[in-house]
């Protein structure tokens, strides 16, 4: 689909798309429509139907013959006082959406709203173009036959707006932004033999050519280094393991960097403790932390973000095997801590807790912020709508909330304390990676993390809940989200960015 900035939405082809503010109040666009099609929108407007203006409704009508368009789309906008650049990125996902739908080719939207804008016009229309960019994602590599009415018909869509120009510059981080997006959503479909540690390793390379600095650590190195946690978990599989370092250094020179930690487990059988075989296939998505990880870093470096900062992603796949990690198997992980395996499917924790200490030891970050499809606990807590977010230090995790209101990938705060900590102390070693219960199973994978953070401020993001999508949302078809690539990114520009 290509998308353009044009002056004027007088000369179109297609379909016209036109704002209508909630109570059925037209803008300036539309009223400017209604008259050259001899007042077909208000006769629309006045008829009686659902259609009220509010946001995610739109009303078609068949374009007079004296109309160069072949329809017009009225678009509700919902209240003034609630339009805010969430909701122009949102309409331009369900915009995009409504337009397939309907088979259209060609449309444009007629921004004109004749209303002060939260945002100026300029990046109005960039957030409408963006969130059409992100609704038109598809994974549709593997597909060999599809029925016509399945592929999106869409080939165009203009925004019309005072300064094109303008608007073009204002859309072009956001353009670098979707790409980075569905960068992390093509590594989150494709399926385990596909990506797997050494090929996801490889799609990390490909950041060196953005200008990011890529160091891949293989077997003999972790080994070397001691981080029996991470090897413990990868021993059952013929898949090597991996450890992926990316700098970014966009910063002052000499500057602590930003740390961001992914758990990539690239498909997670369960291991010993192995899972049942209903929806076992969705575990390929199991390594969602480290692509976004790697995302995050990819992004930075495409808009040259002026910050110093670090992604590590530990690369596993956890297999069931004669060489596999047993339930009881003491191991002894990087920090020097011995850890008591009591379940192989709780192995997320395992690889983040040598991947955690690497990162804090080596690069001393100002912050580390974690993204793990941890526990099935957090779905149950917080279901598919929110991450669980879990913090050592009150800015941090405030930031991060604020972030994801904004950009609508929204996180939930959840506690730490140590009556949950005493919970995983061990009989037999330091500690142990379950507790005896089944109970604050997520709270208890945090706590199991945090002893292996050291006193850096620090903050997990437990994404097992909105990883992957069942249904469709604005911005994001069903399947891979990408959640948390355009929180963090807003997260560091909002706090952390250079003037």
């Amino acid at each position: 689909m290509k998308i353009r900035f044009v002056a004027s939405d007088e000369r179109v082809s297609g379909t016209v798309v036109v704002g209508i503010w909630e109570g059925k109040e037209p803008t300036a666009a539309a009223r400017r429509w209604d008259e050259a099609s001899g007042g077909a929108l208000s006769r629309a407007l006045a008829a009686p139907t659902r259609f009220k203006g509010k946001k995610d409704e739109f009303l078609p009508i068949l374009a007079p013959p004296n109309v160069r368009a072949t329809q017009i789309l009225l678009a509700g906008l919902g209240g003034r006082q609630t339009l805010d650049a969430r909701v122009m990125r949102d309409l331009g996902g369900n915009l995009l959406a409504q337009l397939n739908g309907a088979g259209e080719t060609e449309a444009t939207f007629a921004l004109d709203l004749g209303a002060p804008l939260p945002v100026g016009e300029a990046e109005a229309a960039a957030l409408l173009a963006f969130g059409a960019e992100l609704r038109s994602y598809r994974f549709a590599k593997y597909r060999t036959r599809e029925k016509p009415e399945k592929k999106p018909s869409l080939e165009e869509l203009n925004v019309a707006t005072a300064d094109p120009a303008a608007a073009k510059r204002a859309h072009e981080p956001l353009r670098k932004t979707a790409e980075a997006a569905f960068f992390v959503r093509d590594l989150i479909s494709e399926p385990a033999n596909v990506i797997y540690p050494e090929s996801l390793a490889r799609e990390a390379e490909k950041l060196k050519d953005l200008g990011a600095i890529v160091e891949i650590l293989d077997e003999g190195v972790i080994r070397r280094l001691g981080m029996g946690s991470l090897l413990g978990v990868a021993q059952g599989s013929a898949r090597p393991p991996r450890l992926v370092v990316i700098e970014w250094r966009g910063g002052a020179q000499g500057e602590a960097p930003l740390a961001f930690v992914g758990k990539g487990v690239t498909f997670d059988t369960g291991g010993i403790s192995i899972k049942p075989a209903a929806g076992m296939e969705s575990m390929k998505t199991d390594m969602a932390g480290a692509a976004v990880t790697i995302g995050l870093l990819r992004l930075l470096a495409a808009r040259r973000a002026k910050v110093n900062a670090v992604g590590v992603a530990g690369l596993v796949e956890n297999m069931p095997s004669g060489t596999a990690q047993r339930p009881g198997d003491i191991v002894r992980s990087l920090s020097g801590q011995t850890i008591e395996v009591i379940n192989t499917d709780a192995e997320g924790r395992l690889v983040l807790a040598d991947a955690l200490w690497y990162c804090q030891n080596r690069f001393k970050p100002r912050l580390m912020v974690d993204l793990a499809t941890l526990t099935g606990a957090v779905v149950v807590a917080l279901g598919h709508d929110r991450a669980g977010l879990f913090s050592n230090n009150e800015e941090l995790a405030e930031r991060l909330v604020a972030a994801g209101k904004a950009t609508g990938e929204e996180v939930w705060r959840l506690p730490l304390a140590e009556s949950y900590d005493r919970e995983i102390d061990s009989d037999a070693a330091d500690v142990k990676n379950v507790a005896g219960g089944r109970e604050a199973g997520s709270i208890i994978g945090a706590q199991f993390l945090q002893r292996f953070v050291g006193g850096v401020p620090w903050a997990h993001l437990d994404i097992a809940g909105v990883a992957w999508s069942k249904k469709d949302a604005p911005t994001v078809p069903k399947g891979a989200t990408g959640f948390g690539l355009t929180l963090l990114d807003r997260f560091v520009a909002a706090h952390y960015e250079a003037p």
